[in-house]
């Protein structure tokens, strides 16, 4: 892949935010989101329409996005469902585009996290494909435990890739390998992205990774060589699935992808001085909130 083939950053504060132990006011969190829709992301992956009782801090999703001005932005607006109902509700509103469903190749995670079988959620992901496709809108599957899990399930990278086949087969875009809990290697991340593109031409194949300071780096890079160009992130490196257990490693700092990104001489066209602003607004928010 060329080099300076279209970079897709998608900046993720709702990972960030569903896991934090004390509950963000919304006020904050549009304000937030609104100083990230002015850096210039691809999308903002920005809420969840998700049960309240699950995921407490996404109750006021519906508040937040009423909140949001989207009238000098180039970003899009990516929230995530975990069933039919709540991909019914998402697609309903105009402001989003994108809609995303974690699918997990972990019988053990995908019924923690969306209380539903892997063949059942196979289902799923073709009702909500519909769905998108009458309210003209892009699913987003994102294949969790993609790089191994913790729960003794069955796993290989060739599991990962029949599912990503079949759900490819449904008509699905956009795929996401989700390194849920940290297990990736670099090595894994080259190997399976670089796979999976050639596997699927026609599907955007994107990364979702954890990491820490210490190897975050070398997975970027090992993504990024294979020939991936679609990277989800969170400032500061904040946040998780809080479905996956107490042992999560954080999300990868956009600021380091950016700076990955910058040391390739990428033209990404973002705003610096908003890239300054929202990291304040971040470490106001997740300073304040502990």
């Amino acid at each position: 892949m060329d080099k300076n083939a279209a970079l897709q950053l998608i900046e993720c504060p709702r990972d960030a935010m569903q896991g934090w132990p004390t509950l963000i006011p919304a006020a904050d969190k549009i304000r937030y989101i609104n100083a990230l829709l002015q850096v210039g992301f691809h999308t903002i992956d920005f809420g969840s329409f998700v049960s309240p009782k699950a995921i407490p801090q996404m109750a006021d999703t519906k508040q937040v996005l009423a909140g949001l001005d989207l009238t000098a932005t180039r970003s899009a607006l990516l929230a995530i469902v975990a069933n039919t109902r709540g991909a019914g509700e998402a697609v309903s509103y105009d402001m989003i585009r994108y809609i995303g469903f974690p699918f997990s190749v972990s019988a053990t995670f995908q019924q923690r996290n969306t209380n539903s079988s892997i063949e059942a959620s196979l289902v799923t992901i073709e009702q909500m494909q519909s769905l998108c496709q009458q309210r003209h809108k892009e699913l987003v599957v994102y294949l969790s435990m993609g790089f191994g899990n913790p729960y003794g399930d069955p796993w290989s990278e060739e599991i990962v890739f029949s599912w990503a086949r079949k759900v490819a087969a449904i008509g699905v875009q956009i795929i996401s390998l989700a390194d849920t809990v940290g297990l990736a290697t670099s090595q894994q991340v080259g190997r399976m992205t670089s796979f999976l593109m050639q596997e699927l031409p026609d599907v955007t194949i994107g990364v979702h990774l954890h990491a820490t300071t210490l190897n975050w780096y070398d997975k970027v890079n090992a993504a990024f060589e294979s020939g991936c160009r679609r990277f989800d992130g969170a400032m500061r490196g904040i946040g998780g699935c809080p479905m996956a257990g107490d042992d999560l490693v954080g999300n990868m700092d956009t600021l380091n992808l950016i700076s990955y990104f910058n040391g390739q001489k990428l033209k990404m066209g973002l705003n610096e001085a908003a890239i300054e602003g929202a990291v304040e607004i971040a470490d106001q928010i997740f300073r304040n909130t502990h």
